[in-house]
């Protein structure tokens, strides 16, 4: 690709950042275009904003010089252009998607109704997705406000979390049996739990939410399935997220769960490419920020001259650092934690400390797991899982791996 060619990114989240840059130092230049009005930011870290750890500016992601602030609202594929919200028109040679992905709005009673403002939601109840949302909670959160978190994945833990640290009095329902019933198995998912409970969060689990009770506008409270209500000031809604494939969709393109890709990054038509959240390859929509910077890398090599450069998938590590009154609790999971029959499994527990650690071992290889507490071990059971190498025969170098390497 000569350095004249126009690349044209959609997204100014990790991923498009992350491409625009890489092009930029490989001598190819980008134009990024950005909907949101506040610099790019690390999404990664809002739960940290939230909490008052960290200020806006120091989550900003470093902006590649050329960067456009509009909402595409289309792509003429035959024309080679997107239209913009304010009227305008921006010419590519290539197209990058990188959209993200929106909130799950859960389809509870009295969440949409006459007194909610169009295309918002009632106040009090905010989504937990962007910098505006952020700032919103953290405008509305004061010690001892009531504030209902709905969902327990990753996102709802930390804003639990976050809210709790800030003096609110939170309750956490999630309708799973566990929290972050997809990264951790019981056991891990216990002192997570535990940990919750200790800032003073009250959790349910097991628990759907049914309504939302409005009054003016405002929420007052949370209805459970079982009829039983919750006072609310403040509601969260961490229901997990859905690809942004509006555009991708209108277009014509492929899209499934995400919008479909190659190895090579591209859609259905060769000169749109797909990267983060919003991609689907080979059957996954990752939604981490691990597998968007490693399609941003080879996209970039690929749009700069390297024709061997491909993307063939990411074995994602999810990690998350909890930060309390008595100090981090920090988790690490990874593959399959929880093990299928003839699987090995190695399992250490301190309930003293409060740390744990797991792995699932299947033909030789490991597959997964999870470690809770100190994770000094986390940097090499992610490079053996990785690598997907047979472990020796005797067990001592993975019983190594679990103890020492940094760990207790």
């Amino acid at each position: 690709m000569t350095s004249n060619t126009r690349v044209v990114v959609i997204g100014a989240g990790l991923a498009g950042v992350r491409l625009a840059r890489r092009l930029g130092e490989l001598g190819v230049s980008a134009l990024l275009v950005g909907e949101e009005e506040h610099r790019p930011y690390n999404r990664v870290l809002l739960a940290e904003v939230l909490a008052g750890r960290y200020r806006p500016e120091v989550i900003a992601l470093p902006s590649p010089a050329e960067l456009t602030r509009a909402r595409v609202t289309g792509i003429d594929r035959a024309g080679r252009t997107v239209r913009c919200a304010d009227g305008s028109v921006i010419a590519y040679d290539t197209l990058v998607l990188a959209t993200g992905s929106n909130a799950v709005l859960p389809p509870l009673r009295g969440l949409f109704t006459a007194d909610t403002p169009e295309g918002g939601l009632p106040g009090g109840v905010h989504a937990f997705r962007t910098m505006d949302d952020c700032l919103g909670l953290s405008e509305a959160v004061r010690p001892g406000v009531r504030a209902v978190v709905i969902g327990g994945g990753l996102l709802g833990v930390s804003a639990a979390r976050a809210l709790a640290v800030r003096g609110a009095q939170v309750v956490l329902a999630q309708q799973a049996e566990r929290l972050m019933e997809r990264q951790l198995d019981p056991a891990a998912s216990r002192l997570v739990r535990r940990h919750l409970t200790d800032l003073g969060v009250e959790v349910h689990t097991e628990c759907r939410v049914r309504d939302v009770r409005c009054v003016g506008g405002a929420v007052r409270s949370v209805e459970l399935a079982d009829g039983y209500a919750l006072d609310a000031d403040l509601v969260v809604l961490a229901c997990g997220v859905h690809p942004r494939v509006g555009l991708a969709q209108d277009a014509g393109l492929d899209v499934r769960k995400g919008i479909v890709v190659d190895d090579e990054l591209r859609t259905s038509d060769p000169r749109i490419h797909a990267i983060g959240d919003c991609a689907q390859h080979d059957g996954t929509v990752y939604g981490l920020a691990a597998p968007a910077y490693e399609q941003a890398d080879a996209l970039a090599e690929l749009l700069a001259g390297n024709a061997r450069a491909r993307y063939t998938g990411t074995r994602s590590l999810t990690r998350l650092t909890l930060t309390g009154h008595e100090g981090p609790f920090d988790l690490a999971a990874f593959g399959e934690p929880e093990p299928r029959p003839g699987d090995d499994v190695v399992q250490l527990a301190d309930a003293t400390r409060g740390t744990y650690r797991k792995v699932v071992v299947r033909d030789d290889r490991l597959v997964g797991g999870v470690l809770v507490g100190e994770l000094g071990t986390v940097g090499a059971l992610a490079r053996a899982w990785e690598g997907a190498e047979p472990l020796p025969s005797d067990g001592r170098p993975l019983l190594h791996l679990l103890t020492h390497d940094g760990g207790s």
